[in-house]
């Protein structure tokens, strides 16, 4: 890279995206000592500064040098809602245009932040508000990590986890979500535990088993929703060639491989997937694994014809999961009061 292309051509360095390497060569070019790489990723991905002007150990003449070369992308946060239950939402919105939402939840000493990875989604649930509208484009690391940040800036406290369940399905956008996870985990960005940051899937098996491969202790989250194929076919399109039974023998590798706990969300939906056979096969499916199950109240979402099973049906699934021997939980609901559901605050905004 030279920086005189760089300054002709007006292709600016995003320091959100750039390698670590690549910030030391334009340094290096502007006769500066490898040691500012280092200042100014902490700015970056530490302090989450803005603009340059914020990075104060660094002379002024430097910053307005650095500025003919780089940007720092950044979000704009162009709708907000509070729950009564201290949830946040955000729609955030990067310099192309493209919006994504994100979700703060507050509890007892803790902030777990849900992002997205993708702005729109390919996989076409049913139940899904994203998925509706199709997908716009993926995500980068850089951007998937601002909205952890933006979220810890608002809130004003550290986050605590981290779970990939937003809009979009990670494991089509592997890369940058990997690299987004690592910066998460790393002491030179937000310094999460692993084990407290959370991949979610639809179900996308080359890339499960690519996941338990990686060294750190990620955690795995699958959307399964059905445990029998024609129902599941029918609420999740997008991962019709991926099989049960081939999802079954990758997760008994991934447990094998990786001695961690993966959990299999399942929204409850009234009339569709609460029945007694769909029951019978969950129990069938998680039986002897080490499998937890992650029952949840389904969002409503408007003009869908899909509506949410009882607490009472809810309370039904885990008592007769706990019976054949499998951990199940009712997820406490966060947000009901809001547009809670992935997609919807982006669509609400839309119609406006």
């Amino acid at each position: 890279m030279q920086t005189e292309d760089v300054n002709r051509n007006n292709e600016k360095l995003d320091l959100r995206n750039c390698t670590h390497g690549q910030l030391e060569t334009l340094l290096a070019e502007l006769g500066q000592p490898k040691f500012r790489a280092k200042q100014i990723e902490d700015w970056v991905w530490v302090k989450n500064a803005t603009s340059l002007d914020q990075m104060t150990n660094l002379s002024k003449a430097l910053r307005a040098e650095l500025a003919d070369y780089v940007t720092l992308g950044g979000v704009e946060e162009i709708a907000r809602q509070v729950s009564q239950d201290g949830s946040r939402k955000y729609l955030l919105r990067f310099p192309d245009g493209v919006a994504v939402e994100c979700v703060g939840m507050p509890s007892k000493n803790r902030l777990a932040v849900c992002v997205s990875t993708q702005a729109g989604c390919a996989m076409g649930c049913a139940f899904c508000a994203t998925g509706a509208s199709g997908l716009t484009r993926s995500l980068t690391a850089g951007e998937i990590y601002e909205q952890v940040m933006h979220v810890r800036d608002d809130f004003n406290t550290r986050v605590t986890s981290v779970v990939m369940m937003g809009q979009g399905e990670p494991m089509m956008n592997y890369d940058a979500t990997l690299a987004a996870l690592r910066r998460l985990n790393s002491p030179e960005g937000a310094g999460i535990g692993a084990r407290h940051l959370t991949v979610s899937t639809c179900g996308v098996i080359p890339m499960i088993k690519r996941f338990a491969n990686e060294p750190e202790q990620f955690t795995l989250a699958v959307s399964l929703h059905s445990a029998n194929q024609s129902t599941r076919n029918i609420l999740m399109p997008g991962v019709k060639k991926y099989s049960l039974i081939h999802l079954y023998d990758v997760m008994g590798e991934y447990v094998d491989k990786t001695g961690r706990r993966p959990t299999y969300e399942y929204a409850l939906i009234q009339g569709v997937n609460d029945n007694e056979d769909e029951l019978g096969a969950l129990c069938d499916f998680c039986r002897g694994t080490l499998a937890h199950v992650n029952i949840i109240q389904l969002n409503e979402v408007p003009g869908s014809k899909l509506k949410p099973a009882s607490p009472e049906r809810a309370e039904e699934f885990v008592a007769r999961l706990a019976s054949v021997g499998v951990e199940a939980t009712i997820r406490n609901s966060r947000g009901a009061d809001i547009d809670a559901a992935c997609g919807q605050l982006r669509q609400r905004m839309q119609e406006l």
